[in-house]
């Protein structure tokens, strides 16, 4: 795609007008990206006509282009400021006090100084242009990059504006008032990654104080760790950071001194403040400055599937390693500390369902997500996130694990039912236990050295054995590398180890809760490691209790499936053959089933405990026997508990089995024996009573096949119903997807209708000129097309030529001029095809003289096109000479 030539409106390097920012075209100069689309081309020509030419800074201008059109902005853009304005094209240098427009059909990126443009892929859905540039030149330049949002409808560069602000940038956004399409702004604003709402002229304004504020104008290199900048003042950061462990409970003293800096210098930026000591003055008289603060400090910023790789080495790895363990008792649970607002828990919950398949239904998985952000907590609990997710996650995940709402998509029922979201700090709330998995991205390195140990000693309290561990690609395992083995060293997927004692890190303080002073942390002597350990003691005794001494119990909701067993139940129920089901009627084992029924339904009525005695059951060691004799059949004891849960409305019981007995056992041979001296009546009377009970047995038998066959039938039903509403729901994903493709599509037209609308109002304005040109000159002008008919003409050639205004568009030859022109049309004619001009003198019936000139008619792109008549009154002159 060619490069655009340059339209300047004054010389590049003007004299006499040198500025310190105009000497940045180096590797530093500051870069502000401005994003916009429908009803942008006000703002951006407002925005553009208020900023100086020496701010020092290059501006990238990302706009919802028509991929068809040429695009008219840059021609647009050059008349409203004396900067250059050029079109972008792959490899070209930013340099300062300049203007770069994306062109139609790309995708533009920066790397270093250097900007890369791509092709469009073709998707479905709007085009998130915006957003992909910004969060590359987040990336690129940190605390340089500076992000603006314009007036456009959708969501484009909400993810971008984070994603600066989180690198230290600053960003603005156009306010609802002055914006001809509030979305895109109001999306940013909403979503609170927006430092400035003002008009575009306002926005003109703060970028060029931004320009000049030391924030900006250091040296970046100068910044960082390793720089040479004087260290902060120890009192006033002290200061700040007992406000804020004071209003929010978090102490930032052992976080990174430079990373804590560069937060709090980007929040004098917004307030524009220099000096440190007057920030931590103006925390102390303005509360809601310091909880903005604070959610600075966290940089709840993240995304979907960030860094894919590292979740396609999770499924192979990772994954594949726990499927080898998978069981229905344990069960999988995994953590991520740091979760922002959700994005990186949903994304290993995904991936891990993608790798389980089948066997996810069947297994209990818990997600744990944690942050020290209570805002961030809140929406990953909802799990409501923009449509620009589009960029991150594919159309099939979109589809398989999220639903589509109004102005973005939420993550489903089913995922979120799965994540635990809760308020954490990992520094200081006790961590979790059991964890398979511990996946911490990119938080150690907001700590310092000795709080990195501290924590990774914590996570190997809280995994398995065998259980791993992911972290950061800038992360490691420092100090605590003998409490992990590599798994895979370059995602940075740890395994811990096994029989290593715990550590007890932690960080020297002073009875106040500070630091006691800035560089090396005092570590205390490593405590015990015979250490008692109450809780986990604790937790064996139960586990050993529960296994070996407790009584055959099984929990069952209202539908009469099993959901929780204790104790060995295999005595009392077994699998029935066909179809697997966990449905306690079907479990239960011969003799058991009319007791349990009733038993189940006394419970249920009366809300009261139920106990059965001396129950005939079919032996587990005499399931292939036929006759019932004395060692296949023995007595069964059982009560049903109604259970109430708080959480819960639909009741629950619990079903405890215990063995009669021994004398109740023993007794029921005696009782057979002394049965056959009995009367021949009374055992005529019993086997009638016998056969009566089995044939009730039988009928209530064919009843309950008769409703498990009916409760079959609407379960199909069901099923069936839940088919349609998923054909519905994909149909209705479509819809959107389609309306968003006409709303990506109607914010390109409305694009190009700006710039047609603008090159309409000048082409309006040249023809007011032209008109008024031609009605104030006193010479007779005509304009003659190729076709030879008449185009325009001034008044005074209506004098000469005879002519009226409906003589535009009639052929030359038809007019009848008052003054005698021989051969007038073969002279035109003859103008036009050589191309000379030609000039005669002409007298009228009066004797005046005029001069009679044919020139031909050029157009921009030098073609002929025509002739122009001009016809002067030159009598003066013939009676000058003649005299």
């Amino acid at each position: 795609m060619g490069q655009k030539p340059e339209r300047k409106a004054i010389p590049e390097n003007p004299p006499n007008q040198e500025t310190a920012a105009s000497s940045q075209q180096g590797k530093n100069v500051t870069i502000v990206a401005i994003g916009a689309s429908a009803g942008g081309i006000e703002a951006l020509s407002e925005l553009m006509a208020n900023l100086p030419s020496d701010t020092g800074m290059a501006f990238v201008l990302i706009q919802h282009l028509d991929p068809k059109h040429h695009s008219l902005l840059t021609e647009l853009l050059s008349r409203k400021t004396a900067m250059v304005v050029t079109e972008v094209s792959d490899g070209l240098a930013a340099k300062a006090n300049h203007v770069y427009v994306i062109p139609p059909n790309a995708m533009m990126s920066i790397v270093h100084q250097t900007l890369h443009l791509s092709a469009r892929e073709e998707s479905r859905g709007a085009h998130m242009s915006v957003d992909h540039f910004m969060r590359a030149l987040a990336e690129q330049k940190g605390n340089r990059a500076i992000g603006v949002i314009l007036s456009g409808s959708g969501t484009d560069g909400t993810l971008g504006m984070a994603e600066i602000q989180a690198h230290g940038g600053v960003t603005l956004a156009q306010d609802e008032a002055s914006a001809k399409y509030d979305g895109m702004p109001r999306s940013a604003v909403a979503a609170g990654c927006v430092d400035y709402v003002l008009s575009p002229s306002g926005i003109a304004k703060e970028l060029t104080r931004i320009a000049r504020h030391p924030y900006v104008t250091r040296d970046s290199a100068i910044q960082s760790a390793g720089g040479a900048e004087a260290p902060a003042p120890i009192a006033g950061l002290n200061t700040i950071f007992q406000i804020l462990r004071g209003a929010t409970g978090v102490d930032f003293t052992h976080y990174r001194q430079t990373t804590i800096l560069r937060r709090i210098q980007r929040r004098m930026v917004v307030h524009k403040i220099d000096q440190l000591e007057s920030y931590a003055k103006f925390l102390q008289s303005h509360p809601s400055e310091v909880s903005a603060l604070y959610q600075d400090m966290l940089i709840n910023v993240t995304s979907f599937f960030r860094t894919p790789r590292v979740f396609d080495a999770l499924k192979s790895t990772v994954f594949a390693a726990m499927q080898k363990n998978l069981s229905r008792e344990r069960g999988i649970r995994i953590w991520t500390p740091g979760c922002a607002s959700g994005e990186e828990t949903y994304s290993v919950a995904i991936a891990l369902l993608e790798s389980l398949g089948d066997k996810a239904s069947q297994i209990p998985i818990q997600f744990f997500g944690t942050d020290v952000s209570d805002l961030g907590v809140t929406r990953a609990r909802n799990g409501v996130y923009p449509e620009n997710i589009q960029a991150d996650v594919s159309a099939e995940r979109l589809r398989r694990f999220f639903t589509k709402t109004e102005g973005g998509y939420r993550v489903s029922k089913t995922i979120r039912d799965m994540c635990i979201f809760a308020q954490h700090n990992v520094l200081n709330d006790p961590p979790f236990s059991r964890m398979d998995l511990i996946c911490c991205r990119n938080l150690l390195i907001y700590f310092e050295p000795a709080l990195q140990s501290r924590v990774l000693s914590l996570f190997h309290y809280a995994l398995r054995p065998n259980g791993f561990l992911v972290l950061g690609s800038s992360e490691g395992l420092g100090a605590a590398g003998g409490l992990f083995s590599v798994e895979d060293r370059a995602h940075k997927i740890f395994s811990r180890k096994g029989g290593v004692p715990q550590q007890a890190d932690a960080v020297s303080v002073d009875s106040r809760g500070a630091r006691t002073e800035y560089g090396p942390i005092r570590i205390p002597a490593r405590q015990s490691e015979s250490m008692w350990n109450y809780p986990e003691a604790q937790k064996e005794f139960d586990r050993q209790l529960l296994t070996q001494y407790v009584p055959a119990a099984v929990f069952v909701n209202d539908e009469m499936e099993i959901v929780h067993t204790r104790g060995d139940v295999s005595r009392y129920l077994k699998i029935a053959p066909g179809r697997a089901s966990l449905n306690l009627m079907k479990m239960a084992r011969e003799g058991l089933l009319v007791e349990l029924r009733n038993g189940i339904t006394r419970a249920k009525k009366e809300g009261a405990v139920v106990q059965k005695r001396n129950v005939r059951m079919k032996s587990a060691t005499g399931d292939g026997e036929k006759p019932e004799t004395a060692q296949s059949m023995h007595l069964v004891n059982f009560e049903v508990v109604p259970v109430t849960l708080a959480s819960r409305k639909e009741p629950y019981f619990m079903v405890v089995f215990n063995e009669a007995p021994i004398e109740a056992q023993e007794q029921a041979p005696s009782r057979r024996v002394r049965a056959r001296h009995e009367s021949e009546s009374a055992r005529k009377r019993t086997a009638k009573l016998e056969q009566e009970l089995a044939a009730t047995k039988e009928y209530l038998q064919s009843v309950i096949e008769t409703q498990e066959a009916t409760n079959e039938e609407l379960q199909s039903a069901n099923e069936e119903i839940l088919s349609s509403n998923e054909e519905l729901q994909s149909t209705n994903e479509e819809m959107e997807t389609a309306k968003e493709e006409l709303q990506s599509t109607n914010e390109e037209l409305t694009t190009v209708n700006d710039e047609l609308r603008n090159r309409n109002s000048e082409i309006s304005q040249i023809n007011n000129d032209l008109i008024n040109l031609l009605s104030s000159i006193d010479i007779a002008v005509i304009m003659i097309g190729s076709d030879l008919t008449i185009r325009r003409f001034t008044p005074k050639a209506q004098k000469f030529l005879g002519l009226i205004p409906g003589d535009i568009g009639r052929p030359l030859s038809n007019i009848n001029p008052s003054i005698e022109i021989a051969d007038l049309q073969a002279m035109v004619v003859q103008v036009v095809s050589d191309f000379h001009p030609l000039e005669r003198e002409l007298t009228d019936r009066l004797g005046v003289h005029y001069q009679f000139k044919i020139l031909p008619y050029r157009t921009v792109e030098n073609k002929i096109d025509g002739a122009v008549i001009t016809i002067v009154d030159i009598s003066p002159e013939k009676t000058g000479r003649k005299s």
